[in-house]
């Protein structure tokens, strides 16, 4: 059991290296997850969409004023994700309500205060954010 977790475990890495290698603009999709590479994303929020089934789950990627990436769902558990967000400088705003969010904050799940940005977890790996299909997917809802 410990081998087979080990060859794909070596296998990922090596995919996720090949893929870190190449000069793709956007995301991309590989096997169970979507990539993002590192060095393309800066202090303004870029957003990606993701085909969930015949749903366009948005999501987007930030670097915070620390140099970490904040990762995110376009939408709200409570307003929704027909609008999204907006950035404002190093804040963001919700284009449902107008509450307005430190771009710093962001990347944490929602301790029941209202609106905020839907929790989107994700790794860095070989110069790449690994964002899992599986967690996009979940997320359809919001967008449905």
């Amino acid at each position: 059991m410990k081998r087979k977790i080990l060859i794909g475990g070596l296998f990922l890495v090596g995919l996720l290296v090949l893929v870190g290698c190449s000069t793709r603009t956007s995301s991309s999709n590989v096997e169970g997850v979507v990539t993002i590479p590192v060095d393309q994303i800066t202090s303004t929020v870029q957003k990606f969409t993701y085909d969930a089934h015949g749903v366009a789950v948005t999501y987007f990627a930030v670097l915070g004023s620390d140099g970490n990436v904040r990762t995110a769902f376009d939408a709200c558990d409570v307003c929704g994700g027909y609008k999204g967000y907006e950035q404002q400088g190093t804040d963001i705003k919700c284009r449902n309500c107008g509450k307005v969010f430190r771009i710093d904050g962001l990347g944490t799940k929602n301790k029941g205060y209202g609106c905020w940005p839907s929790f989107l977890s994700h790794s860095i790996e070989g110069g790449n954010i690994v964002i899992l299909k599986a967690e996009l997917e979940a997320g359809a809802s919001r967008f449905a």
